[in-house]
């Protein structure tokens, strides 16, 4: 495959990205301007203006483009994917009742392969690197075989998440043929793929979440749970964890937006980070997102999307949404006590630094990844769209990147050294038979559930549907009818 930006570059061969403005995302958040980025092999050999390369290196343009670190998602139900756009109206409890208790567990292991496979492309199609499958509806292990295969069918990164929300986690995590599962994944050291395990503590007295936190101890692994997220999951469980002494570094708390002091202080305290989804949280209502609370106590974050069920793959909205959300919470807090802001708390480069070295901390691989310095593995982003209007003039790049860049906008993708997408279009990718594979997925679940159900559950009832408008006196036809009246009809029509 060939473009007017010439070939593909080839695999194995040195690669040199050639006149970018590039965001190193380093410690001091380094931009260089007219600057090149050099890869030898998997890793990251130098950045900076005119770089000397070996021969025969292969050059790409980033002229008028932006060179960063990889994107990396760090909770998204990868499995939902094949049902893109479905639960567009949806509130949490209807999510919750659709897959929980009434259509998961109608999801065979090759409908969890189709989502997982699509949403992997997507992720490189927008410049997500390495994404988290919080993959929570194993309910068997040849169904978490399927979701691995389809993962490492795509050359991106991937940490698998296995959970299940058909059984509690006390329970499959005792499965013999799930530990193995958990064990051999963990045991490959495969630098493309790692694994954690996902569940949520719900609070209950008994706590029987311990189980399931000792067998993730005794593995080695860490856990991912949906924290402070509003009726499902709340402090109790916070609580229950750190007395228990399950509290670490390597836990992730996805949401934790509904969480008091204590909990947050706690989870400050041992380390762990906090995995912001603002697109849901604002939309599902899990409560609001918690930017405000981790820059008050320090906590390491990054961002994520959650599912495309609902909304976009792509962390340019994850990192949109995240500061419009938090400047309009400021700004209406203020508004409240008759006050104006002035100067805002939460910048651009700080969510582009929690969508790169958060995420990169998140899953801990700060050493490797995150950022673009020398060493590290060669997971990089060029945003270059020389055909669009918005592409220009390129003055403060950490914005451009959050409010104007866009999926479309993502020229090439390199994870691991290897070039995955090339002139806005993907490499190697038959999409044609990835859209067949999702089409028998939906052919499926549409006979299963019937199609009366299939239309209920994707339009749910509105509320009050009969309810009135509430009256308004300043009606315009009132208005019009009272000029008229006063000889003031040209008044209202303009003339």
């Amino acid at each position: 495959m060939t473009s007017s930006d010439g070939p593909v570059p080839e695999a194995g061969r040195p690669v040199v990205l050639r006149g970018g403005t590039v965001l190193t995302m380093d410690d001091a958040c380094t931009v260089l301007t007219d600057a090149d980025v050099l890869v030898v092999d998997d890793r990251i050999a130098a950045v900076g203006t005119g770089l000397e390369v070996p021969e025969g290196t292969q050059e790409i343009d980033a002229s008028g483009g932006i060179v960063m670190p990889g994107m990396i998602d760090t909770h998204r139900h990868m499995w939902q994917t094949a049902m893109r756009g479905y639960g567009a109206d949806w509130t949490l409890t209807q999510y919750f009742v659709w897959y929980y208790l009434e259509h998961g567990k109608k999801f065979r292991p090759e409908d969890i392969a189709a989502g997982n496979r699509l949403a992997a492309i997507e992720s490189l199609d927008a410049g997500v690197t390495t994404t988290v499958d919080w993959s929570h509806n194993l309910h068997s292990v040849e169904h978490g075989e399927a979701a691995l295969d389809a993962l490492r069918s795509v050359p991106g990164r991937f940490v698998l998440a296995y959970g299940n929300i058909q059984a509690g986690p006390w329970e499959w995590t005792a499965d013999p043929a799930v530990r193995s599962f958990l064990e051999r994944l963990r045991d490959a050291r495969d630098d493309m793929m790692g694994v954690q395990i996902a569940f949520d503590v719900t609070g209950d007295p008994a706590f029987p979440e311990k189980a399931a936190f000792e067998v993730a101890r005794d593995l080695g692994l860490p856990v991912t749970t949906h924290a402070g997220v509003w009726g499902a999951t709340s402090d109790t469980g916070i609580q229950q964890m750190y007395d228990n002494g399950f509290m670490t570094p390597e836990t992730t708390y996805v949401h934790a937006s509904t969480l008091t002091r204590d909990s947050y202080q706690r989870i400050a305290a041992t380390g762990g980070s906090i995995s912001v989804a603002t697109e849901s949280e604002c939309s599902a209502g899990q409560g609001h997102a918690p930017t405000e609370q981790v820059l008050q106590y320090g906590i390491p974050v990054s961002l994520s999307m959650d599912t495309s069920v609902w909304w976009s793959g792509d962390m340019f909205s994850a990192m949109r949404a995240t500061l419009n959300a938090d400047r309009m919470s400021e700004h209406l807090t203020a508004h409240l006590k008759g006050e104006t802001i002035t100067h805002l708390r939460l910048r651009a480069q700080q969510v582009v630094e929690w969508t790169t070295r958060g995420g990169a901390h998140t899953i801990g691989r700060d050493s490797d990844l995150g950022s673009l310095e020398p060493g590290k593995k060669a997971d990089l982003v060029l945003i270059k769209n020389d055909s669009s209007p918005v592409s220009f003039p390129l003055l403060n790049p950490l914005g451009q990147v959050v409010f104007q860049a866009q999926r479309g906008d993502v020229h090439t993708v390199l994870v691991d050294g290897r070039v995955v997408k090339h002139a806005h279009r993907l490499v190697g990718v038959d999409l044609a038979a990835v859209r067949r594979e999702i089409e028998d997925t939906i052919e499926y679940l549409r006979a299963e559930i019937g199609e009366e159900a299939w239309q209920a559950g994707m339009f749910p009832d509105k509320p009050d549907a009969e309810a009135d408008v509430l009256d308004n006196p300043y009606q315009y036809s009132d208005f019009k009818d009272e000029s008229k009246r006063a000889g003031g009809e040209d008044r209202v029509l303009g003339r």
